[in-house]
């Protein structure tokens, strides 16, 4: 008697999985509102002195040009569940976080962005994790 038919067949993704894709959909809607409102200040559509490209400090600039590119980038590969769109998306917390938390006299102290970048990332990873220990019990 063959041992084939008392496997479990896993050919669909699992609640985890389905749930980690909405995740990252979700997190690219994210990624994508930061984008456009980076893009509202490098194109200066709020009337603020801070808020046009031409009358921003040089380190704003760098910044807000460099974010305005990588979120929508972040947006896109989150969107298509592509290996790496976490990475952009980790270029762009990571330097929204090193903006607000290291150099707060030069950015602002902006928490909430910070707090909100490290509780998606702890998400990823408690996915990921997840994900990786139910591949790890399914008997091959």
């Amino acid at each position: 008697m063959s041992d084939v038919s008392s496997r479990p067949q896993a050919f669909g993704p699992t609640a985890v999985e389905t749930l980690f894709a909405w995740f990252q959909r979700i997190i690219a809607v994210y990624c994508l509102m930061f984008g456009v409102l980076y893009w509202v200040r490098l194109l200066g559509y709020y009337d603020s002195p801070l808020w046009r490209l031409d009358l921003m400090p040089v380190h704003w600039q760098v910044v807000t040009v460099t974010l305005a590119v990588f979120f929508p980038f972040a947006a896109a590969g989150l969107w298509m569940l592509a290996s790496w769109g976490p990475v952009i998306w980790f270029l762009c917390a990571a330097t929204e976080i090193v903006m607000y938390a290291g150099f707060p006299d030069l950015f602002g102290r902006h928490y909430a962005v910070v707090a909100s970048h490290a509780f998606a990332a702890c998400l990823y990873v408690t996915f990921r994790l997840v994900i990786y220990f139910q591949k790890r019990s399914v008997p091959q």
